[in-house]
């Protein structure tokens, strides 16, 4: 017999060597999978299907996927949606590692951007306009999404204290609420005041420092 040779013993041990590779070949199908299920849900919305009304199953046949599919990925409507709402917006901004005040335009342009997002697409609006009808959804939001943002804030005016370009006096919450409260007040409350402007961020920083700056502005007297 000619199966028993050292080579034949050893074809066994190429079967597993190829294991490293199998995640790779999965990948594409997963990822496209994901982007189904996103299109789907935006679809449905766009349609004029409420989020009280969506459910795994009509996602799933939307997506042309199962609903274990999605089970695999979210463990409820409510993290679908949260998924689907965060990817609609822009990703929060990086820090630069630069200037404070170059951080703090960076935030309050990402903030302009979105409110300008949130006008021109009726998908995003409509989807945050019902959170607030939905108190799990929302906190859910406001948890994965929400405090985020809030928190690189806070990083910034930590590091603009510490540097000694914010007052170090001041309730720093309160600070971060002075900072954000204007691009916030035109992009929730007055939502058609005027977004276009894109030097609008450093002209609501450079007004909002002349009040917070640990240094009083130039010209002024002791």
């Amino acid at each position: 017999m000619q199966t028993d040779t050292p080579a034949a013993r050893r074809a066994p041990e190429a079967g597993p060597a190829k294991e490293p590779c199998a995640p790779r070949r999965g990948r594409p199908r997963s990822e496209a999978a994901e982007q189904a299920i996103f299109a789907a849900v935006e679809q449905l919305m766009e349609d004029g299907v409420g989020l009280a009304e969506l459910s795994i199953e009509r996602v799933a046949a939307a997506a042309g996927v199962g609903k274990a599919t999605i089970y695999r990925r979210w463990p409820n409507m409510e993290a679908l949606l949260v998924d689907v709402v965060a990817r609609l917006e822009a990703p929060p901004p990086r820090l630069t590692g630069g200037s404070v005040h170059d951080d703090l335009v960076g935030m309050v342009d990402y903030m302009r951007k979105r409110g300008l997002a949130k006008r021109s697409r009726w998908v995003l609006k409509s989807a945050l306009g019902q959170m607030n009808d939905w108190p799990e959804l929302r906190a859910i939001y406001q948890e994965r999404v929400v405090k985020p943002r809030r928190e690189l804030v806070r990083t910034i005016v930590r590091r603009g204290v510490d540097e000694g370009v914010l007052r170090a006096d001041l309730d720093q919450e309160l600070v971060c609420e002075v900072l954000i409260g204007p691009i916030l007040l035109r992009t929730i409350l007055w939502d058609d005041a005027p977004l276009d402007d894109p030097g609008l961020a450093h002209k609501m920083i450079d007004a909002v420092l002349n009040g917070v700056g640990a240094h009083p502005p130039r010209g002024e007297s002791h």
